[in-house]
């Protein structure tokens, strides 16, 4: 029984996760960014968000989570040079990278509030 609710909080987990991706892909539209990428899956890891806006690459980790600190705490050093070096191989396929600057953003997704944007977290 207990792996059967294990398997179902995960489930959720994962769900949650892909709708926050969702919701902050949309305020990010909003805010005048242009979505190039979902989920963009390299060998060296996950991208959440790859956005562009001008000459500028941003590159997006979502966090659920029920507050902005929680978000930004729970984005490891670790994750962040995952998020690093996928984002390099994924520059390295773009035709006009040498003219492309880049930014690591996290946006903050929050029960019942809009999602919370922070430029160049990290």
């Amino acid at each position: 029984m207990g792996d059967k609710n294990l398997t179902d909080i995960k489930r959720k987990a994962l769900r949650r996760g892909r709708m926050s991706e969702y919701v902050a892909a949309v305020f990010l539209m909003l805010k005048g960014y242009r979505i190039l990428a979902l989920r963009h899956r390299t060998r060296l890891g996950e991208i959440d968000i790859v956005a562009r806006k001008g000459d500028l690459a941003i590159f997006v980790e979502v966090k659920a989570r029920h507050r902005e600190t929680a978000a930004i705490d729970a984005v490891s050093v670790a994750s962040q040079k995952r998020i690093r070096a996928a984002s390099d191989l994924w520059l390295a396929r773009q035709a006009d990278q040498a003219r492309l600057s880049q930014r690591y953003d996290i946006v903050a997704v929050m029960p019942g509030r809009l999602p919370r944007h922070f430029p160049d977290a990290f």
